[in-house]
């Protein structure tokens, strides 16, 4: 008898419970606020970023513009990118980021620290305890098509004379 009172409590809690599983994220990086002054990119909410990222903002901005190719700094809580980029590429890039500077390889969390061993940075999860060095992705170089090689003669027209003579 105590058996069936269990089963109709369990079918009926089964019953009850909803059809789907919502997923409920912690964790989200702000949509970039970006604008075109001019000639100038202005990411709006770069300290909400930074906020969300726990991260130095001199950190990502070196990264930022090391991968936009631009100049640029930081102006209150706005950041300030000397050229004219889509917003699609400064998510792209702040997305990438976060992957490779933020969230845990193991547990995907973003409970992490950044740690300078040497001359190499670890990346340290507070919440499962791993950690392993940031693998920062370059890009590998394309074979130059007019690449000067050693041996070969070349002939060239010297068009302009730079300052002083050079």
């Amino acid at each position: 008898m105590p058996d069936e009172d269990y089963l109709s409590l369990l079918d009926r809690a089964k019953t009850q419970l909803p059809e789907t599983i919502e997923k409920h994220e912690r964790f989200t990086v702000p949509e970039p606020d970006v604008f075109q002054e001019g000639k100038t990119t202005v990411v709006r909410n770069f300290g909400d970023i930074i906020e969300a990222l726990r991260r130095e903002p001199e950190h990502l901005v070196q990264y930022l513009l090391r991968e936009l190719g631009t100049p640029g700094h930081v102006e209150g809580r706005r950041l300030i990118l000397k050229a004219k980029l889509a917003p699609a590429q400064i998510t792209d890039r702040i997305m990438s980021y976060t992957e490779t500077f933020v969230l845990c390889s193991e547990c995907g969390r973003p409970d992490t620290r950044i740690n300078k061993e040497g001359r190499v940075l670890i990346l340290e999860c507070e919440a499962c305890g791993a950690h392993r060095p940031v693998n920062v992705r370059k890009q590998p170089k394309a074979p130059e098509e007019d690449a000067i090689m050693e041996g070969y003669v070349y002939d060239l027209m010297i068009e302009d004379v730079g300052k002083k003579g050079d």
